[in-house]
Parts: C-alpha cells; structure tokens; sequence
C-alpha cells in the first residue's frame, strides 16, 4: 500500500525520544520531509542525527516548550519558513507516565496543572498553530497520542487522556470542512526506555522483580506480547495518509487487546 507521504511535511513533538522518534523515523523511511520538537537541545539534535543515519532523510529539529504558545507559534513559523506548508501534526509531548500517580491523600495538585498544561493544553497550542496553514492548503492531519488510562479509574493521571479525546472530537467537528482530520491513538504497552523504567519502579512497590512485572502484563495481553513503537507509527501515518481520509474524531487503542471495555 502505498500511503503517499513522500515530499509531505510532518510536524513531531515530542520527537527526540520513544514513541515520538519511532514516528519520526517512521515518516523519514517513507519519504516525508520530517520535523521534531522537543525541549531537550541535545535530545533533539542526537534524534535527528539517528533518523537521517537510518533514511538518509534531511531533519529539521527545533527546540520548543509546547508549555508556552509563544516558543510553539516561532517554531511552526520556522517550519513554515522551511518547507512553506504543514501536512501533519503528530502531538506526542508528554511526561511518559504521568506526574500524579498516588491516591487523591497524596495529590499534588501543582503536578496534575503540570501534566495538564504539558499534554492538554500542549497539544492544544501546537493545533492552534498549525490551523491557519492547514486550513490555506485545505488539507491536514492532526493525530494526537494519548493513553490507556483514559479509559480506566486506575490513575488520575487519566483524566489528561480523556481531555484529549475531547480535544480530538471537537477539532474533527469544528475542521473537517476544511480538508483537516483529527485522531487520536491510544499506545497499548510499548517496549521503550521509558517501560524498562516503569517496571522498575512498580517492581520496587511490589516487592518483586522487572521480568515478573513484564510477564503479568504480558499474560493480561490477549496477544501475549509487549508491543513495538513501530507499530505505533505505522498506525498514525495509516490515519496521515490518503486512505485515512474519511476517519476523524476516532478514539483508536492499539494495545493487543489489553483494553477490555466496549467502546461503541
């Protein structure tokens, strides 16, 4: 299938690390003219230097802070002064796991605006930014990476995820006529830096050891694996590309199976 990315411009941020940069490297291998943004300098700049070793492809990393609207609208004017247009924006600038994970007794309330502000507000701004040259070139991909705990009571760190899906279905609603669909991905378990430390962390809770965590979620998995970032990426440049044309304001997991509610 070809998904015709080549020579489109994709906007990454949180593109210098995990599931971002699979994205990225993703996008690279298929010929479209990449963009990452993250805060981290030295991130951003090894990132880039990993994609082009791996595609041959030229990288544009700029650094940004999705927390401040001023640093997201300079940076989508450098990438407009690059490349002249924006095809897809990929949100994918978050704290991995969250920053309030307790019970409400030990909420930290600064923390919770803080991942909000990051992942909410964050990839508010960055569409913001992004509309007015989307809507001039009536066409554009807004595919927002969310989370599993979005849809469970487990963490209140969740609530960042259902705000999400509802920034996503009232964008689809309010660009669709103007050429411009808005998704959003649900990442399962994804085998990343950022999982070795999370099983580390619950293994030292828990009184037991990494493997053992891994194998439990693993068994809660129909499909018996932890997933790959790549399979991330190749489902959002599914939803970017011309045969994802007629999806919008979706709520999609890719998660082996893991969830188990209905969602209709």
């Amino acid at each position: 299938m070809n998904l015709e990315l080549a020579e489109r411009v994709v906007m990454v941020t949180g593109g210098s690390s995990g599931i971002g940069l699979e994205i990225a490297r993703f996008f690279a291998a298929e010929g479209a003219r990449v963009v990452i943004t993250a805060r981290g300098v030295e991130a951003l700049r090894a990132a880039a230097r990993d994609i082009t070793a791996s595609s041959q492809a030229k990288v544009l990393a700029v650094p940004s802070d999705t927390t401040d609207q001023a640093q997201v609208d300079r940076m989508v004017a450098e990438v407009l002064e690059e490349h002249a247009r924006i095809d897809f924006l990929v949100n994918c600038a978050a704290n991995p796991s969250g920053l309030v994970r307790g019970g409400i007794e030990e909420l930290d309330s600064d923390a919770l605006l803080r991942d909000l502000n990051t992942k909410v507000v964050g990839y508010a701004r960055c569409a913001r930014a992004v509309v007015p040259a989307m809507k001039q070139q009536h066409w554009g991909r807004i595919i927002n990476i969310g989370g599993l705990t979005g849809r469970s009571s487990n963490l209140l760190n969740g609530m960042r995820n259902v705000a999400i899906c509802h920034l996503t279905k009232t964008l689809s609603d309010q660009l669709g006529p103007h050429g411009i669909t808005v998704n959003v991905v649900h990442p399962g378990v994804i085998r990343t830096p950022h999982l070795a430390d999370l099983f580390a962390r619950e293994a030292r809770q828990n009184g037991t050891t990494p493997a053992a965590i891994e194998e439990g979620f693993v068994a809660q998995t129909p499909t018996r694996r932890i997933l790959e970032a790549q399979e991330i990426a190749s489902t959002v440049a599914f939803l970017a590309s011309v045969h994802g044309a007629s999806i919008t304001g979706e709520s999609l997991a890719v998660d082996g199976g893991i969830t188990r509610g209905i969602f209709l």
